[in-house]
């Protein structure tokens, strides 16, 4: 799994890369390279981001909805499936995802 990597994608567009940093039990941790797409979509993580601090379950998961009707996929460099079912976090260069 060293240097492992998937890119965020919509549809065609790259949004950013993650990077392997290590698994948390259902977390996995990454690095986050932004594309310019990123600047797109980085209000609706931050909310998300705040509706789950501030806001509680009934917030954040309204906010992950949102999140999910975007239909990311994260895409693999090198082997490996497409995974286009998964909760992401991207907080500056940080970013976790389960799936």
């Amino acid at each position: 799994m060293e240097n492992q990597r998937w890119q965020l994608r919509q549809g065609d567009e790259l949004i950013g890369v993650l990077t392997l940093e290590a698994i948390d039990m259902f977390w996995t941790d990454c690095h986050f390279e932004p594309a310019p797409a990123w600047t797109r979509l980085k209000p609706l993580f931050d909310a998300s981001r705040k509706a789950w601090q501030q806001g509680g379950a009934e917030a954040g998961l309204q906010a992950d909805e949102a999140l999910y009707t975007l239909s990311l996929r994260l895409v693999p460099d090198g082997e490996g499936e497409t995974i286009t079912d998964f909760l992401l976090r991207i907080n500056g260069d940080s970013a976790r995802f389960r799936y």
